[in-house]
């Protein structure tokens, strides 16, 4: 009995020592999971709606409402380590729901504009909301900007996550059917703020998520003119005086509209009409490939842009008219921000030759964005 006992006793101490070394390693493991909380924002109707903040190692900050899944604030360091919020929006529910120019949210069903609200699938036309001039305009009236998402948030060691999901129902806004929808904001410890869209239908319908933070690296005190931008791009996309493709796609080679070299936001501008509210073409073939990088000289901030869409938006906040106050007080005059938006081409259901925006039943709507924070 006394020799089992000897023959035993180092076998429970290997247990106890193994079990104390995963208590440990589970302890460490939960202690260092990134940081994600959740506050009561407001109310819509009678759904509560909800701010999350997801902080990494670094000091960067990500708030985000289910409400549109609007990005209302982006803290970031510069180059002397001293945080500042980099993106436009409003501290408070109330001002998104009075009405804003798409400060952070997701758009859908149909980013950009659909000319006179209409098209067609397999020779049946739909009517969409005409709620940009004579054209269709980022869902529409009520598109998903302005609803409430289910929200579940997650936590990891290296990164937090936020899945949002909503379905819009057969007939929404215009569109043919049934449409699943799951977007997801993942903040990482390299400072990326990653979004990933997925999507299936029953009904063939067409889509091009998008999301529409405007961005000023200097920290939303002054215009964003003095950025300096590259975008991978030798082409983009004409319009017309609505903001409708042409049908042509130009080199943008000894023009306004070349970024493929670096050029300040407000170098040509002027020789803009209207300023910069474009589609550039990409083409990566739905690899995650960086398309557009943005510096601010004066903070040493920078933001490189990834994607597997075929187009990104450069628009230069054109239409910020100092009607509209912001956060600390901040009032938002032309060119306060820009958007770098990543999608697919405007119009595309009505524009045959461009990359094909219908989602089929059986298939996967599935496309990735990172925003990447850095300082040089």
């Amino acid at each position: 009995m006394k020799g089992i006992f000897k023959s035993v006793l180092p076998l429970l101490l290997i247990f106890v020592l193994a079990g104390c070394m995963q208590e440990q390693k589970e302890k460490k493991s939960t202690k260092d999971f990134m940081k994600i909380t959740k506050e009561k924002f407001g109310r819509v109707d009678t759904m509560d709606v909800y701010l999350y903040t997801m902080t990494n190692d670094n000091g960067m900050t990500v708030k985000i409402t289910n409400y549109g899944g609007i990005v209302t604030s982006i803290l970031v360091p510069d180059k002397d380590g001293n945080p500042a919020d980099v993106v436009l929006g409003f501290d408070e529910l109330q001002p998104y729901l009075d009405g804003h120019p798409y400060f952070g949210c997701i758009v859908g069903r149909y980013g950009n504009r659909i000319a006179k609200g209409k098209f067609s699938i397999d020779d049946v036309e739909y009517t969409l909301a005409t709620n940009n001039g004579p054209n269709h305009l980022h869902g529409g009236i009520k598109g998903f900007d302005k609803q409430v998402w289910n929200a579940k948030e997650k936590s990891f060691p290296d990164t937090a996550s936020l899945r949002l999901r909503y379905t819009s129902p057969d007939g929404e806004e215009g569109y043919p059917g049934n449409l699943r929808v799951m977007v997801i904001y993942s903040l990482t410890n390299d400072n990326e703020l990653i979004i990933d869209y997925k999507a299936t239908t029953d009904k063939a319908t067409p889509l091009n998520l998008t999301h529409h933070s405007y961005f000023n690296l200097g920290g939303t005190q002054q215009n964003a003119l003095d950025h300096v931008l590259t975008i991978a791009a030798h082409k983009y996309v004409a319009v017309d005086e609505n903001l409708i493709p042409t049908g042509e796609l130009p080199d943008v080679q000894g023009t306004p509209m070349d970024f493929s070299s670096s050029h300040s936001i407000g170098e040509r501008i002027a020789d803009v009409d209207g300023g910069y509210d474009h589609t550039y073409v990409l083409f990566n073939m739905g690899e995650v490939l960086k398309v557009a990088d943005v510096y601010h000289p004066g903070s040493g901030r920078a933001m490189e842009v990834f994607t597997s869409e075929p187009g990104i938006q450069f628009y230069s906040g054109n239409f910020l008219d100092g009607s509209l106050t912001g956060k600390n007080g901040v009032v938002y005059n032309q060119h306060h921000g820009f958007c770098l938006e990543t999608q697919h081409f405007p119009d595309s259901p009505n524009q045959p030759d461009f990359p094909p925006t219908i989602l089929k039943p059986g298939e996967e709507y599935s496309y990735t964005t990172i925003y990447k924070f850095l300082t040089k």
